[in-house]
């Protein structure tokens, strides 16, 4: 039953993205920052925990997972550190997707060859 929860929720978050890309002038790019700054919004707000707790992975894989995870850090670091948290709590709690994703990038570009368009 949990991945039936995570595969509806995930669907669910890429259908939104395709009928954005397919109905609206937005860019890719554009759509993912528009993922980013909701999952923010929704973890500022304390509403992706629950949706995390049905949904699992459904919820966390996407970039809206990715906003709540620096918004949750912001808090965490605001709690502990005063004001300057608003600045060092995004780069801690997403530090390790950054760094995976930096790591991954370097590691296929060993494999591949840049084309000039």
């Amino acid at each position: 039953m949990v991945f039936l929860k995570a595969f509806i929720v995930g669907g669910l978050i890429c259908v939104i993205g395709q009928i954005l890309m397919d109905k609206t002038k937005l860019t890719p790019g554009r759509i993912l920052v528009f993922y980013v700054i909701t999952g923010v919004v929704l973890g500022a707000l304390g509403i992706f925990e629950p949706l995390e707790k049905f949904a699992g992975a459904g919820a966390t894989v996407p970039l809206l997972g990715f906003g709540a995870t620096l918004a949750k850090g912001t808090k965490e670091a605001i709690a502990q550190d005063g004001w300057m948290g608003i600045l060092t709590g995004p780069l801690t709690a997403g530090a390790g997707g950054i760094m995976a994703a930096v790591l991954a990038g370097l590691i296929m570009s060993f494999f591949t060859k840049p084309k000039a368009k």
